[in-house]
């Protein structure tokens, strides 16, 4: 059944329009045996979350990295490595996305990112320069699944509950956002999210080829 249509389509970025694995990154760099010994050691993954709340990712790697000397030069990947991690693009995801402005649709990012590693991806692909507004967790100080930054999109677009549909990977996100009232997909991949916006009439099949 065709829902409601939103006035406004929210896309996350991380494996949504960009490609975000940084342990097959680090599996190619140093190996997966001792990738896993890394992050087993290491909570990069919490350092990347401050980063997303606003830290800066030099300052919090080299940090990190001088207190943890076994794996100083690896902690410092994340940092030296991070556009390579960041990528590649997802390409039918960014002709979705374009899809939908050429109509008229207004689309948002709504996205776990980092002040200074937004910035650098955004002059590495261009179509991040393309929404019509980008709700960056690193400006925002707090991050998804937080119900705090779903109500700050709200405040700011004068959208909330149905008005919104929500594209996001992680199904933590995407129930945060549902409990609010939003209309939402878990993104596996660009053809089932081309084939949701199909179905509720954002798109034509030819539009979201």
């Amino acid at each position: 059944m065709t829902q409601t249509r939103a006035k406004a389509v929210v896309f996350d970025i991380g494996n949504v329009l960009i490609e975000w694995q940084p342990e097959r990154h680090y599996d190619a760099m140093i190996g997966e045996s001792r990738r896993r010994q890394l992050f087993s050691e290491v909570d990069l993954h919490a350092m990347n979350d401050a980063v997303d709340r606003g830290g800066d990712l030099k300052a919090l790697s080299d940090a990190l990295a001088e207190a943890t000397p076994a794996w100083r030069s690896e902690i410092r990947m994340w940092h030296d490595d991070w556009i390579r991690m960041a990528s590649p693009a997802i390409p039918r995801s960014v002709r979705l996305l374009r899809a939908l402005r050429a109509r008229g649709v207004p689309v948002y990012a709504l996205t776990n990112f980092g002040i200074g590693t937004f910035a650098m991806a955004q002059e590495v692909y261009d179509f991040l320069n393309e929404f019509d507004r980008a709700y960056v967790s690193g400006h925002m100080a707090v991050i998804k699944p937080d119900t705090r930054i779903y109500e700050m999109l709200e405040a700011d677009s004068g959208l909330s509950g149905a008005d919104l549909i929500f594209a996001d990977d992680r199904a933590d996100n995407i129930a945060a956002a549902a409990a609010r009232g939003w209309q939402v997909h878990h993104f596996t991949g660009p053809e089932g999210w081309a084939e949701r916006l199909v179905a509720d009439g954002y798109l034509s099949t030819e539009e979201a080829a």
